[in-house]
């Protein structure tokens, strides 16, 4: 497997990015046989470990969760020393983390691929699969929106790098203070293709008005709770119901990466709704974490 590492969607560019969309609708074929990868886990998840290690398996790889007790990263060794003696176990290394730093150091001293499987920065791997969901919903991502309502999250970031790599549109709505930064839009916008352009509001309709893609997150995520109330507070006015889906194109489709907290981000109504694509979405995540470990295998 080449050594190349996916810490964020800019790391591929867009023929990169759309390869792996491609490899993630592919057969299964087990090409990581006999190989270790390794899950470290400082934080639990639903999705992503249960995404990760059957899309390992599809590949005929041996996925080993390690959760923050197991690895202690900087409080029983580095997180240096922890990842030079994994190097003798596993072929590929995919932690989800709170600090991206530790992401960045992981990369300095391993010697096989690390994925990001979620940091304060970016979600990446969600972006792939949300992309994947929404290439499969309309056949094909240039020329779409995406109109984003609420908080800026790790998981906004990430899918907005990939949507304006493709040609998609991407319209955020929500309280300034929870925003995208100037540096944000920045980086953002150096990625764009095809026309493709990032707006930021205030008013959720401004986001979605004749968008295909109604999307949003929890207003406050793992290690936010303290910040729950004064979030709800500055939120009121960003949850998605059924008037604001009506004002989209109608054939829009909702997505919501989960787990949501009903009828704060989202009302149970469009969450269950039939233009609600939350399930597609989470399933994706197994076809498209299994399309670039393939992806990665296939530029060894």
């Amino acid at each position: 497997m080449t050594h190349r590492h996916f810490l964020e969607i800019d790391d591929l560019t867009d023929d990169e990015l759309s390869a792996v969309l491609d490899a993630s609708e592919k057969a299964s074929s087990e090409v990581l046989a006999r190989t270790g990868v390794a899950l470290i886990f400082e934080k639990p998840s639903l999705r992503t470990r249960n995404s990760c290690e059957m899309a390992v398996v599809a590949l005929g790889g041996h996925p080993v969760y390690i959760t923050d007790t197991e690895i202690s990263l900087d409080k029983r060794e580095t997180v240096e020393d922890a990842i030079r003696t994994l190097n003798g176990y596993y072929g590929v290394f995919a932690a989800r983390v709170f600090e991206h730093s530790k992401l960045e150091r992981m990369v300095s001293v391993a010697r096989h691929p690390v994925i990001n499987l979620l940091s304060d920065s970016g979600h990446p791997v969600q972006a792939l699969a949300d992309l994947l969901t929404i290439r499969q919903a309309f056949g094909s991502l240039q020329g779409l929106s995406i109109g984003w309502v609420g908080d800026f999250s790790n998981v906004a970031r990430s899918l907005a790098l990939g949507a304006l790599s493709l040609g998609v549109s991407f319209r955020f709505a929500g309280p300034a203070q929870y925003g995208p930064t100037p540096k944000d839009c920045d980086r953002i916008r150096a990625l764009s293709r095809h026309g493709a352009t990032l707006s930021v509001y205030t008013q959720p309709s401004d986001a979605v008005s004749g968008a295909q893609v109604v999307s949003t997150d929890a207003w406050y995520s793992m290690g936010q709770e303290g910040e729950k109330e004064v979030r709800r507070l500055a939120m009121k006015g960003c949850t998605v119901d059924s008037s604001l889906m009506a004002i989209a194109a109608p054939d829009a489709i909702f997505l919501h990466c989960l787990p949501a907290h009903r009828d704060e981000e989202a009302t149970t109504e469009v969450l269950d709704g039939s233009q609600s694509r939350i399930w597609q979405q989470a399933h994706n995540r197994m076809h498209s974490f299994r399309g670039l470990l393939l992806w990665l295998h296939e530029q060894g």
